[in-house]
């Protein structure tokens, strides 16, 4: 049953025994709970497999009621110091030692810095009050999350909330990492009256897996008195039952019909013209073995990814969209439509979707792709823990031009034309072979006879859509071309989209911005990231692809190339135009009072934040 709230122990990382830091900072977690709290420990005295998989989870919950108490207590979600953070891990060590569990636990841990108090952790967010002046107040996050969530309905109103709390962090810094535990912390911590100590509250928020000891005589004590009161209200029931059954028929007969409709009305939608396969949800489940924390694989303002394995042995990615609405089903079946229909070598297939409707999960919607065994670009180019992943030149060149190839052919390969619409590093992934496909069609859009079409509902992720669009809701190919250059320039220089600069014009810098002040200065070579700059590589091709990514991500439409023009100039096909002055960066004194006019529209576009997913 799914009622683990925000899969919280995915990323939960622990401490690595190796490290003899200092302790002279005392943990300010009291680790008693570990020995009283009645938590299953049947998995960390089971020398299988997966029963150390289990075990290990369950030590990572455990230690979250730590995490809770924390900061509750103290206000700050992670500790202060490495010291703390050490001393931290030996005390639960201590305590765990008792329970002759210490062998097991030695095969969970990482390092003693995932721990210390980051700012880059969950967007610049460290204590209570960072939490507050960043979300604001959430009703219904707050009262879904408080008292007894011992019942199935009422922590899964709990998961659904934090879910979108979640999502609006994540939407504010898509490097945020730890958003899914803060948010769960502070649930558990904060906002749950009973405290993380309490079993209904661990079991939902945490994660936490409650031992449920059964004594035989209690169990023949309790039988025996249903039995007798069964017996003494035997005649009344049967009178009642008559009537209450029937009733209860006719309802259930109405609410499954009403269920069944909505499931017949998405295939009705989708399957009609699709090769895609209608899953089962048990096929689903089956697959990612029951949605599994340990299958988790991704997740962002439309729901979580899983890694799953059909019947066949084919492995596959499991999209499971978590919004509830009307627009979340437009979104689904018009994913579903357009990646059915388009078949590319630089487009990621649509291998099936499933939807379930019931009166206690309520609507589900699923999508199923083929694995990309390599994950996202975005881990490659903006990988923090070491060059292991580090991308080489030919593979870069690779890259963009797959991503071209796959642009050029949904807005010339297929009438009507297909615009993207959230062209990003983590929509781009890569096969077993480091080929890149474009994936996540959730808010692709088919255009009107090759026409600029106008809309009120601006999709796509901050720093990457077009200014036209973001603006006054202007939605041309060249939206999905100004992405593309932007996309250029963060696989030739390693940067994000938007960096935080020092200096006298400090502040959250436009790669476009940044690359083009070095190109002006006859710096290009400083564009390129630090792996390529020894002279073995063609830096003449190198910069071409630089100056195709600065064309694309011109501000003015008229200046970017269409997406096969832009194709053509990196494969050395036609020639680059001369590259025209861009406007001053926003950052600029000139063009602060323009761009402050322009935000007031920006911000009047994309409303409360946290009222919508990642996407704009």
């Amino acid at each position: 049953m799914e009622k683990h709230l925000f899969l919280f122990l995915i990323s939960l990382l622990f401490f690595s025994s190796s490290t003899h830091a200092s302790n002279s900072s005392s943990c300010p977690i009291d680790f008693a709970y570990v020995n009283t709290f009645p938590w299953d420990t049947s998995d960390c005295t089971t020398a299988t497999t997966n029963a150390t998989q289990n075990c290990c989870s369950g030590l990572r919950s455990l230690f979250g009621i730590g995490l809770s108490n924390h900061l509750h207590k103290n206000k700050s979600f992670y500790f202060p110091t490495l010291q703390a953070s050490n001393s931290c891990f030996n005390d639960f060590q201590s305590h765990l030692s008792s329970l002759n569990i210490k062998q097991i636990f030695s095969t969970c841990l990482t390092s003693p810095e995932e721990f210390v108090a980051n700012p880059s952790s969950c967007a610049g967010i460290m204590t209570v009050s960072d939490w507050i002046k960043t979300v604001g107040p959430k009703p219904v996050f707050e009262s879904s999350c408080d008292g007894d969530l011992g019942g199935y309905l009422k922590c899964r109103s709990c998961l659904d909330a934090g879910m979108a709390v979640n999502s609006g962090l994540v939407s504010l810094n898509q490097n945020s990492t730890k958003c899914f535990q803060f948010t769960a912390l502070y649930a558990a911590g904060i906002i749950n009256r009973f405290g993380p100590e309490d079993t209904r509250t661990a079991d939902c928020i945490l994660a936490v897996s409650v031992s449920k000891p059964k004594s035989k005589s209690n169990s023949r004590s309790k039988k025996n008195i249903i039995f007798a009161v069964l017996g003494a209200l035997g005649g009344t029931l049967v009178v009642l039952g008559g009537i209450l059954v029937y009733r209860r028929c006719r309802f259930k007969r109405k609410e499954s019909q009403l269920h069944k409709d909505y499931v017949k009305n998405v295939k009705d939608r989708v399957l009609p013209n699709t090769g895609a396969k209608w899953f089962q949800i048990e096929d689903l489940d089956a697959a990612t073995k029951g949605f599994s924390q340990q299958n988790l694989i991704g997740q962002g303002g439309f729901g979580v990814v899983y890694k799953g394995t059909l019947s066949d042995g084919t492995v596959v990615a499991v999209k499971k969209m978590t919004s509830s609405d009307t627009e979340a089903d437009d979104d689904f079946v018009n994913e579903a439509e357009i990646i059915s229909k388009i078949r590319h070598r630089n487009l990621l297939p649509l291998r099936g979707f499933c939807a379930t409707s019931d009166p206690v999960n309520g609507t589900e919607r699923y999508l199923v792709y083929d694995f990309m065994s390599n994950g996202s670009l975005h881990d490659h180019i903006f990988d923090q823990k070491g060059s292991s992943k580090r991308l080489s030149w030919p593979q870069r060149k690779s890259i963009i031009l797959d991503v071209a190839n796959g642009l050029s052919y949904l807005h010339n390969g297929i009438k009507p034309a297909i615009f993207h619409r959230d062209i990003k590093a983590t929509n781009i992934l890569l096969d077993s072979n480091m080929k890149a496909l474009v994936a996540d069609f959730g808010l692709a859009k088919q255009s009107r006879d090759g026409q600029s079409q106008m809309t009120t509902r601006i999709a796509g992720t901050y720093g990457y859509v077009a200014p036209e669009y973001a603006l006054y809701g202007q939605l041309t190919e060249k939206s999905d071309v100004y992405s593309f250059g932007i996309i250029v320039l963060e696989i030739m220089s390693g940067r994000k989209v938007l960096e935080e600069m020092n200096g006298v014009n400090s502040g959250m810098v436009l790669i476009a911005d940044w690359a083009w002040d070095l190109v002006k200065s006859g710096r290009i070579d400083e564009v390129f990231d630090s792996s390529m700059r020894d002279g073995t590589l063609p830096k003449s091709v190198m910069g071409r692809f630089v100056r195709v990514g600065l064309l694309c991500a011109h501000v003015m439409v008229a200046i970017r190339p269409t997406i096969s023009e832009a194709l053509k100039m990196l494969e050395g096909d036609i020639d680059i135009p001369r590259l025209p002055d861009r406007p001053p960066p926003l950052g600029h004194e000139s063009s602060r009072s323009s761009f402050e006019h322009s935000n007031s529209v920006w911000s009047s576009t994309q409303g409360s934040v946290f009222g919508s997913s990642h996407n704009l």
